[in-house]
């Protein structure tokens, strides 16, 4: 099944400050900040919503098809998305323009001062989702305003189901056109925040939002997630990582098991494990790329939450 993963590609630039922010801010002066931080470290990471969950999906042998809108820059991202076999067929480049990229400075205490150019990816509403073939499901995840409203209505208008995921784009759109997106989509995800944000907007309640789609998922990080379905509440415990390294692209990794198991019309139990067990993976990895375990390996590691998921209810029955 084809896939149509629209959002952002992007270059994440990452550099590591040696000490705390806080050393050489000063308050009294915040009013003319003017500050230098010398960072020895820094490394270049492939990134952005569609690449990662694009990615994420071609671990699990899905056909994920992106669409996107890239600068001149994106050669070397070409690249890396042709040596993995992942198709570019409308990933389009805008003249005079850089990919997107965030520039993030992180400090001692993990905290974090980010600069994000959209570049190109304004640009996305020069894709029309009416040049794509033989698409039988989709994600609207964030990326240019225009082309998220464009996508959306685009998807609907041709029967294909998609699965809103406004992400950090969220504080994008009011109330109103929220609940618009909402109307359009077969599905729902954001994260815990989000949701809090998704409710102030709209008016409506987790519940509301619910009865409006055939799915809303809610991720709450070590808190695992909960989805919102046939008048059901299915509670997905999180799957511990092997080691916590980095969380970028968690979220990109999560959805892309939700869209495989979507997409092969398992139950939402089941398309729920497999997400967290692919945010899992991702997060004991560097970067939203750099994880490279096989459909064996994924397969293992799901079977074994369900052994160690039977083996501790197994234990509470005893105890109790």
């Amino acid at each position: 099944m084809r896939i149509l993963i629209c959002g952002s590609m992007a270059y994440d630039t990452i550099m590591v400050f040696g000490d705390q922010f806080k050393n050489h801010i000063l308050p009294e002066k915040i009013h003319m900040l003017n500050v230098c931080f010398f960072v020895p470290e820094m490394r270049r990471e492939f990134g952005g919503t569609a690449g990662n969950i694009a990615y994420n999906l071609k671990l699990l042998s899905g056909e994920p098809v992106i669409m996107a809108t890239v600068g001149e820059d994106f050669g070397v991202y070409d690249k890396w998305l042709s040596d993995h076999q992942l198709e570019t067929t409308h990933i389009k480049k805008i003249d005079g323009s850089f990919t997107a990229q965030a520039f993030i400075t992180t400090d001692m205490d993990d905290n974090q001062i980010t600069a994000f150019h959209p570049g190109a990816m304004s640009e996305c509403h020069q894709n029309s989702v009416a040049d794509t073939k033989d698409i039988a499901l989709a994600i609207i995840a964030p990326d240019g305003r225009e082309g998220m409203f464009l996508h959306a209505r685009e998807c609907h208008e041709q029967g294909i189901p998609f699965l809103f995921d406004p992400g950090q784009g969220l504080p994008m759109f009011t109330g109103e056109e929220l609940l618009h997106f909402i109307e359009l989509a077969t599905y729902v995800a954001v994260n815990d925040y989000e949701a809090q944000l998704l409710q102030e907007k709209t008016g409506l309640t987790l519940d509301g939002i619910a009865s409006r789609v055939k799915a809303l998922i809610v991720t709450k990080g070590a808190q695992g997630s909960i989805i919102y379905a046939d008048e059901q509440l299915y509670e997905i415990p999180c799957v511990e990582a092997l080691e916590v390294v980095d969380p970028t692209g968690c979220g990109d990794a999560y959805r892309a098991g939700l869209l495989y198991g979507i997409s092969q019309g398992w139950d939402w139990t089941v398309c729920g494990r497999l997400a967290s067990v692919m945010g899992s993976i991702k997060i004991a990895s560097r970067g939203g790329q750099n994880h490279k375990p096989s459909r064996d390996e994924i397969q293992h590691i799901y079977s074994q939450v369900l052994v160690n998921e039977t083996l501790s209810q197994h234990t509470d029955e005893l105890t109790a």
